[in-house]
Parts: structure tokens; C-alpha cells; sequence
């Protein structure tokens, strides 16, 4: 079961019972970034910059001086009564959040570097005149869509540095979003070998992949989405549980 961020993945033996307990292992997709927001242009002394927030745990000063792509997600209008989600990737250096100049802030070796997220984070990524510096319209053009048709958006900065294997003999990984990552990676491998592996298991295997509860609650996220998944996973493999048909709602919530 997958939708947007969230992925629900399972194996059942054929001999499993009702009683048969689950395993389950849980990571999450998404990672700390910076977040367009809902009024995203900025403009001022002839530069354009990014209105964003701060989304998770974001270390502010690793954002600095970093090529930033945007990537994420738009909601297009598709007819009158029709609204569908187009992904959106420009892997090009289109933002940047300089840091200031050693000279106009001596002191900052001794004191420390001390961001305000609302007014030291606005990456610039342009100059010249309002009209020529939509953001919205840009990325509606990369997706191939109207500006127009556009009613909403959940995109974000990322960084374009390429992971790289470091030291002498390239036994190092240095990339961004390491975390979550290979903890989706290997989640999703080890369902894999368990159901590969020839052996009859003793469990239920589940991954639940969604994204994190410390960045991001609401009753439409991808978390509350992947709970309600597993619910109905439940309901459906466990008769000890309880019949799936007696509880329509949990189930048709989770997996329409």
C-alpha cells in the first residue's frame, strides 16, 4: 500500500495463523529541509528571494553557501472538479543562502553564528523586477502545467552535492539525507530477503515507511495515512483481531 510519502510493504505465509505475531520495522522518508511557503516571493534592494520554513530539525548553518535545487510536490486543478498531484525536480543551482562576509561581521569566529530562520534563511535566487521571479510560475513551467492551474504546492530546497565515497581506500560514505535513507533501504531489503529466503518465517514481516511524526502532524499526512494502513493490515491478516468486513471505515480509510 503507498501513497505520496508513505509505503506499507508485508509477506504472509501461506501457514500463518491468527495468532502469528508481526515484526515490524519502521523508518521514515522524508528528512529535515527548508519548505517553500504558502506566499513564497520575496522581494527587496532589487534581489528576489524564497519565503521558507523551517521544517524538522534542521541544522540552520549547513544550508549556507550550499547550490539548492527545489523538488516537491504541486497540486494542479484537472478540470472543473478534478485536482491531481504533479511531481516537480530541478536539480539545477537555482538558490543559494549566502552567509555574510567575514568583514561586515568580525566578531563571528569569537561569538558564534546566530541565524534568525525568518530573516537569514531566505535563499536569494534572483535580481531584477517581481514580475520575472515567480517561483510558482517557474516550477509550473518545469512541470509543464499553467501557472494558473497551480492551487497549491509542498515543495522544498535540497542540496545538489553529490554523495562521494571519502578516504584512502573509498571505505567512507559522506551524503546528505543518510538517515533516513539507509534506514528505507535496508527496511525494504530485509522484507525482501525474509520473503526470498526459503524458509518458512514464524512472524509477519511489515515495513512502514512514512514520514516523520517529530517534523510533520496533521489528519492528512503520510504518517496518519500509514497508521491507518497497518490498522487495516491488521484487520485483514488476523482474524483474532477481528474481521476486516466489520470495520469498513479504518480499512477504506487507510488504502483508498
Amino acid at each position: 500500500v503507498e501513497r505520496g510519502g508513505a509505503l506499507i510493504a508485508w509477506t504472509v505465509a501461506p501457514a500463518t495463523e491468527p495468532w502469528t505475531p508481526f515484526r515490524l520495522v519502521g523508518a521514515h522518508t522524508d528528512s529535515p529541509n527548508l519548505r517553500l511557503k504558502p506566499h513564497p516571493d520575496l522581494h527587496g534592494a532589487g534581489w528576489a528571494q524564497l519565503g521558507v520554513e523551517v521544517y524538522g530539525g534542521a541544522l540552520w548553518n549547513s544550508w549556507l553557501d550550499r547550490d539548492l535545487g527545489l523538488s516537491g510536490r504541486l497540486a494542479v486543478a484537472d478540470g472543473p472538479d478534478r485536482v491531481r498531484e504533479v511531481l516537480v525536480r530541478v536539480d539545477e543551482p537555482l538558490a543559494r543562502i549566502p552567509q555574510l562576509a567575514i568583514h561586515l561581521e568580525r566578531g563571528v569566529n569569537e561569538t558564534g553564528l546566530k541565524l534568525n530562520p525568518q530573516v537569514h534563511l531566505a535563499p536569494v535566487w534572483g535580481a531584477g523586477p517581481a514580475a520575472r521571479t515567480d517561483v510558482i510560475a517557474f516550477l509550473a513551467g518545469r512541470a509543464g502545467v499553467l501557472p494558473d492551474q497551480v492551487l497549491g504546492w509542498d515543495v522544498m530546497l535540497h542540496d545538489l552535492t553529490a554523495p562521494s565515497r571519502l578516504g584512502g581506500l573509498g571505505e567512507l560514505v559522506s551524503s546528505a539525507r543518510l538517515d533516513n535513507l539507509v534506514s528505507c533501504w535496508a527496511a525494504t531489503r530485509a522484507l525482501v530477503d525474509a520473503a526470498t529466503a526459503g524458509v518458512e518465517p514464524r512472524y509477519v514481516a511489515v515495513v512502514s515507511l512514512s514520514g516523520n511524526p517529530a517534523t510533520r502532524l496533521g489528519p492528512t499526512t503520510d504518517r496518519v495515512y500509514a497508521n491507518r494502513a497497518i490498522d487495516a493490515l491488521a484487520l485483514q491478516d488476523s482474524t483474532a483481531i477481528g474481521d476486516a468486513l466489520s470495520h469498513p471505515v479504518v480499512v477504506h480509510e487507510a488504502v483508498e
